[in-house]
């Protein structure tokens, strides 16, 4: 870590005081405490804090109790990468005052990385509910992400990256180590489902679920048929097989997602994700009526469902309404900001109105976020490529 991070990094770090507060000890020491304790401070104020560290270690040895020494000490010899000689500083400085979480959070990180995983698993999780700094509980948290891992412990892992994606929801870091975790999840439960029973429902659904996201279509509506055999009754299923169906470029194959919605229906009569795709099917084909119904059934199910204001706001459009549409596809994008199938619809809207900057603005939103999804599918695109897996991609909003 560069020189400055460190020196900042040591004033939120220990507790208020530091320098000021001394054990009892002869006038002549004091006074030799003190002058180091200057010194100190004056290498941390100019950023040279590998300056600071001799400083500190002639308290520690002038008063092995002096808890801001000991931590300061402990803290620069943490970002020295001197984990080892950096432990007994910090635990010193903790055992002193055991409310030093930060000073724990290091303690913890320390320790996992010169191998003692079982104190550096303790220190972490006592520490992370306590720290405020982010930084520090972000490292915290991705290292006890690392413990849990290796040790198997993939539910604990998955909790802790949920708890870090809260925190930094754009952390690149963060990002990618939840993709490595719940990956290694979905293998494991595949792998304990194929163990269990291998030729259950749920397998099958499974099977089809991953074959469906590695684009391997035919197969995945095999297994999803193969479930329903099994298990007519089981919840999802109907619906993840329509979704299937409905990618199809075959008339059989919407009117079978068509038939398979409606199954969902029966199975669940509160699944709003059905209505809103029968909403669709029937807006597809000119049935205002039906679409109406179903999308506003869809809204009683779940208000905030953007995809179903989108399409009642459609039918309203249809219908030449844009004043009812326009609410609709507000809320839309409260509920989902980068929808652009809400933005390119909005835009219409406003077209409709007279509102010509308005409708502007909403476009460039809407070719903003169809660039930027885009260019997602693209990535996961090559990296399915590099997987050897396929994929059945979206074309885009369907407009």
């Amino acid at each position: 870590m560069r020189t400055k991070a460190v020196a900042a990094l040591l004033c939120t770090i220990l507790v208020p005081g530091v320098f000021t507060c001394f054990s009892q000890s002869s006038p002549s020491r004091q006074q030799e405490i003190e002058s180091h304790a200057r010194k100190a401070a004056e290498y941390l104020k100019e950023n040279e804090p590998e300056l600071a560290a001799p400083e500190f270690k002639a308290i520690v040895a002038l008063d092995p109790n002096n808890v801001d020494a000991r931590g300061n000490f402990g803290v620069l010899l943490f970002f020295q990468g001197a984990y080892a000689d950096a432990i007994p500083q910090l635990r010193a400085a903790l055992k002193l005052k055991p409310t030093l979480w930060k000073i724990q959070a290091l303690l913890g990180i320390a320790e996992k990385r010169v191998g003692d995983i079982d104190a550096g698993r303790h220190d972490l999780e006592q520490a992370f509910p306590k720290v405020k700094e982010e930084k520090i509980r972000i490292e915290a948290g991705m290292e006890l992400v690392e413990i849990y891992s290796g040790t198997g412990d993939l539910d604990k892992a998955a909790a802790m990256v949920s708890a870090l994606r809260k925190l930094e929801p754009t952390n690149e870091a963060v990002l990618y180590t939840a993709y490595r975790v719940y990956s290694d999840l979905v293998a494991e439960s595949l792998l304990s489902l194929s163990v269990v029973n291998p030729n259950s429902a749920r397998m099958h659904q499974a099977m089809a679920h991953e074959l469906a996201k590695r684009g391997n279509t035919a197969e995945a509506i095999e297994n999803y048929r193969a479930a329903l055999k099994i298990d007519p009754q089981l919840p999802g299923l109907h619906f993840e097989l329509a979704d299937m169906l409905n990618t199809l470029s075959t008339a059989e194959g919407r009117q079978e997602a068509e038939r398979e919605y409606e199954a969902a229906l029966e199975v669940n009569p509160s699944d709003e994700q059905a209505e809103c795709r029968l909403g669709d099917i029937a807006l597809q084909r000119d049935d205002l009526k039906e679409a109406s119904q179903r999308y506003n059934r869809a809204l009683q199910l779940k208000p905030d469902d953007p995809e179903a204001g989108i399409g009642l706001a459609k039918v309203f459009m249809t219908m030449d309404q844009p004043r009812k549409a326009e609410p609709l596809l507000l809320h839309a994008l409260q509920v989902e900001p980068t929808s652009e199938l809400a933005h390119f619809r909005l835009s219409a809207v406003y077209r409709q109105t007279g509102r010509t900057a308005e409708a502007k603005h909403e476009l460039e939103e809407f070719q903003k976020y169809k660039q930027m999804k885009e260019k997602l599918r693209a990535i996961y695109r090559d990296l399915h490529q590099e997987s050897g897996m396929g994929e059945n991609d979206d074309a885009g909003p369907k407009q």
